[in-house]
Formats: structure tokens, sequence, C-alpha cells
């Protein structure tokens, strides 16, 4: 029987800077797809098409406690790629001890800052949601999911999942 790896502990780094002790958690972003359903002539079920990734894109969303000045200064970055942040977390099972490292690295710009409320002498926070153009995850230095959505880029496990579109396209 084995236990799951189970985050330790975490930081975020915003343009290189570290986060460490303010930010209070981050929600990776899921990796999701369209699809939609087809069912032609001779088919007894619908079998869904995949037709890239959904409308929402990707999103990353963290918390930091108190004002964070730097994310309100990128606020309204003009390029889909302004802001790196890069997630980096310790993930340990219990059963044997193994530390993974688990790095994700995004590049986009912030789409909305939540204030959070304000009261004084109670805790404060802001709430950030970044939009990704750019997404990369890695465990113990291995990528394993790579996405430039500008680039046209999408590796999976090695596997360049766009390589022939791109080459029938001449791109």
């Amino acid at each position: 029987m084995a236990m799951p790896r189970k985050l330790k502990n975490m930081n975020l780094f915003n343009e290189g800077t570290s986060y460490l002790g303010v930010c209070k958690s981050c929600t990776l972003p899921p990796l999701s797809r369209k699809m939609e359903g087809y069912r032609g002539g001779g088919m007894n079920g619908p079998v869904k098409a995949d037709l890239g990734f959904s409308d929402d894109g990707i999103q990353f969303e963290w918390k930091t406690g108190g004002l964070d000045l730097l994310a309100l200064r990128q606020f309204g970055a003009v390029k889909a790629d302004g802001v790196m942040l890069r997630f980096a977390g310790s993930f340990q099972q219990d059963d044997t001890g193994t530390v993974s490292a688990v790095e994700v690295v995004v590049r986009g710009r912030h789409e909305t800052i939540e204030m959070g409320e304000a009261t004084p002498g109670e805790d404060t926070e802001h709430s950030i949601t970044t939009t990704c153009s750019y997404y990369k995850l890695a465990v113990d230095g291995e990528v394993l999911v790579e996405i430039d959505l500008l680039n046209f880029i999408e590796i999976i496990d090695g596997k360049d999942m766009l390589a022939e579109q791109r080459k029938a396209l001449g791109i």
C-alpha cells in the first residue's frame, strides 16, 4: 500500500520576487479542453472531438496577505505574456518520505485583483486571477506539460502534440 504525495509547503515567485510568507494560497491552473460531441450515421453514441483548450483558457488564482504593490503595478500589462509567476511546491509521500519538487511556471497578465474586505484590526488579503498564455509543469526537473498558446506549442510528456498541425499550416 502506498500513500499519496501531499503538498507540505510552497512558495510563489512574481517576476523572480519571492512571496515567501506573503502568498497564502494558489489554485494551480486546471488543464481543460473544449470537447464537442459528434454522432454520425452508424454510431451508437457520440464521441467527443477535441477542439483545443477550453474557452476560459488557462487561469492561475492566488492570494496574498496584506497589500501587494507589485501585483497592483502589473495590472493592465499590455503584453499577453507580460507577467511571469512561478509556483514551487514540496510534495512528500508519507510512507517513503520521498519529496518531489513541483514547479509551475506561467506567463500572462492579471485579469482581476480583488482587494478584499478592509476592516481595522482584521486580516486582509488580495485575490488575484492571472490569465495565462504560457504554462509549464515540471516534477523533479522533468517537464510533463508545456503549453505556449501564442506560439502554437503543446508538449505533453515530451510529445509535440501540434507538430503535424504546424507542418500542415506551413509554420
